[in-house]
């Protein structure tokens, strides 16, 4: 499975951007599917994920992010609002096709795109 992470760019703070996440190579339907974001200086550190079993979200997103899985495009998307200065980060997206034990440590994911940049300014 490839991955393919687009979207990110600067915006003020209160703005929104949609991150998208193609993937190739397989169909990803069945697959749980998660984005991770890494500041400079600091851990990969979980933001959602979407799976069969439904949606799960950091605390620091839970309002502000959504998200959400196209089957027939084979695409995730993360449609973020209210943007902070804090979300600046790379972001990653992520896939792996097991039932895994901890959905939100990056460590258990197979497949990871390449990562799309989202900058913040206050």
């Amino acid at each position: 499975v490839q991955l393919q992470a687009s979207g990110g760019g600067a915006q003020q703070a209160g703005g929104s951007l949609r991150l998208s996440c193609a993937a190739s190579g397989r169909t990803v339907s069945s697959y749980v599917m998660a984005w991770f974001r890494q500041a400079p200086g600091k851990d990969r550190d979980f933001v959602a994920l979407i799976s069969r079993s439904g949606v799960s979200y950091a605390d620091s997103v839970k309002g502000r992010f959504t998200i959400s899985k196209d089957n027939a495009k084979n695409t995730m998307y993360l449609h973020m609002n209210g943007l902070k200065p804090e979300d600046t980060a790379i972001y990653y997206c992520a896939a792996d096709p097991r039932s895994l034990a901890y959905y939100d440590v990056a460590q258990q994911y197979n497949y990871w795109g390449q990562g799309t940049q989202v900058t913040v300014s206050s």
